[in-house]
């Protein structure tokens, strides 16, 4: 079945969907996105996603291109014409065409882009944990944003793949670990704590963090907001990390050290297997077929 985009109004074949060369996105990274997961043919945590998107235009000054209700249709428009059961849609707004200059354009005329695709949870392959890898975070001071200027994501993301790792983790100025290039980092301690950073401009506070710090204190954990090093987390006893696509994920070695025994740990087993559950449960969000 050929895949079908939604761009500013319209939709159309993957393959044909298209937009201006002079849009800001492509000029300047001068947009934001988000990553919904369908589960069961359900928006997981929707809201809280959507939320997230309209702090990030607040903060960049940059128009919505349409009302929520609009969008929230137009994602389930784009996940109905893809039969997408089990996957993600992927919405990205940009400031709009305009000629090229750094100031921000007169206009108000925000781009919108949707796309929706078959998935699997990455976690669901990578049942014995995955190894990370560690570098220095180049990024800028506005992390918390959800914006598309990835590239030094990306250059972490390679030099992890070219050392055979899933992930790396990224090291701050103050020597402690601030997260992965697409994910939270965690670690958990001896005494059962589950320790992950604060959501300060260093990182993106991200939605499924949030929903695993909410079932981890639900099941009675330990859950400490804090930074931590990397040699912490060598000495740990257990790490995982969490996002969107990789939901709850073991990591079982850090530049080529095992961390603990080497094998997912059992409160992170625990968490991943608690938040499968709400992933896959009608209340984690709301129908991909229907209304809010």
């Amino acid at each position: 079945m050929s895949r079908i985009a939604y761009v500013n109004g319209r939709y159309a074949p993957h393959r044909d969907a298209a937009v201006h060369i002079e849009d800001r996105g492509y000029q300047f990274a001068d947009a934001v996105y988000e990553v919904i997961a369908i589960q069961n043919g359900r928006f997981v945590d929707e809201e809280p996603h959507l939320d997230r998107l309209d702090r990030s235009l607040r903060e960049l000054r940059m128009a919505a291109p349409v009302a929520r209700p609009a969008l929230k249709h137009i994602l389930r428009e784009t996940v109905r014409r893809n039969r997408v059961r089990d996957g993600i849609v992927y919405m990205q707004i940009s400031r709009g065409v305009a000629r090229r200059d750094h100031a921000f354009p007169a206009h108000r005329e925000s781009s919108l882009v949707v796309t929706a695709r078959s998935t699997t949870p990455k976690s669901a392959a990578r049942a014995g944990g995955v190894a990370v890898v560690t570098t220095e975070d180049i990024r800028w001071k506005r992390c918390d944003l959800k914006t598309v200027g990835l590239l030094p994501n990306v250059l972490a993301k390679q030099m992890a793949a070219e050392a055979g790792a899933y992930e790396a983790w990224m090291i701050g100025a103050d020597g402690a670990i601030t997260e992965c290039t697409s994910a939270n980092a965690w670690i958990v301690t001896d005494t059962r704590e589950a320790v992950t950073r604060p959501p300060t401009h260093a990182i993106l506070n991200g939605i499924t963090r949030r929903t695993v710090r909410a079932i981890a204190e639900e099941a009675g954990y330990s859950v400490v907001e804090r930074s931590f090093t990397l040699d912490e987390a060598l000495a740990a006893a257990e790490a995982f990390l969490t996002s969107t696509t990789s939901h709850v994920m073991p990591v079982v070695r850090i530049d080529g050290a095992p961390i603990g025994d080497g094998r997912p740990g059992p409160l992170t087993c625990a968490l991943q297997a608690q938040y499968e559950a709400y992933a896959g449960a009608a209340e984690a969000g709301t129908t991909a077929a229907g209304g809010a």
